[in-house]
């Protein structure tokens, strides 16, 4: 009766060892794998940040040369000006300061070539006008006779060529009244175009 007590108790306490070992043994699983996933996604962060870091390396090396090679450049076209400049000087072609002119001009390329495109959209837009002002004087004389009248731009200058047919008589020097028309049509242009300066040409002959 008494050997029934001790091993009753003896097996009820390995058995309650048993239960509570196996649930740390749990809990220390459930924490292993949430500190394994944090390693994991530790370590991937770390190769991110070294493939990154080499990434910015080879960019910075790649920069770094082309700073070098751009420097090199400078320096060449430097000494090229300070040569260029040299020789003309000493070639008496131009004093020093017309030399520290030239020097500053090439400094400047920009701004010329900023100034060269404006003159060009200036050009561009004169010879617009002059189209215009072509069309206009044109329409203004109607049908005339090609051989009569030519109205044409030549290097940027309008031209209003009236044959000696249309504008004199043989030998008189009086404009004809059919002329006198034309250049009244002429005239009431060029008066709506105040900024136009103009000239006017002509002659005629000494045959009676």
């Amino acid at each position: 009766m008494n050997i029934r007590q001790i091993i009753i108790p003896a097996v009820s306490t390995v058995f309650l060892f048993s239960c509570v070992s196996s649930k740390k043994f749990k809990q220390a699983q459930s924490e292993y794998a949430v500190l394994q996933g944090k390693y994991t996604s530790l370590e991937g962060n770390l190769n991110d940040c070294n493939t990154a870091k080499n990434q910015l390396a080879s960019q910075k090396a790649g920069l770094e040369t082309d700073i070098a090679s751009l420097r090199q450049q400078i320096d060449l076209l430097k000494q090229n000006n300070t040569q260029a400049l040299k020789q003309l000087e000493d070639m008496s072609v131009i004093s020093s300061s017309q030399a520290e002119s030239i020097k500053k001009s090439m400094e400047n390329l920009g701004a010329k070539d900023a100034y060269i495109q404006t003159l060009q959209q200036q050009m561009a837009h004169k010879d617009s006008l002059n189209m215009a002002l072509v069309m206009n004087l044109k329409g203004a004389v109607g049908n005339l006779d090609d051989q009569d009248i030519n109205i044409k731009v030549d290097k940027g200058v309008v031209y209003i060529d009236i044959s000696d047919k249309l504008l004199f008589k043989s030998g008189k020097y009086e404009v004809t009244d059919q002329a006198k028309t034309v250049l009244g049509k002429v005239a009431a242009v060029l008066k709506n175009q105040p900024d136009i300066e103009f000239m006017v040409e002509g002659h005629t002959d000494n045959v009676p």
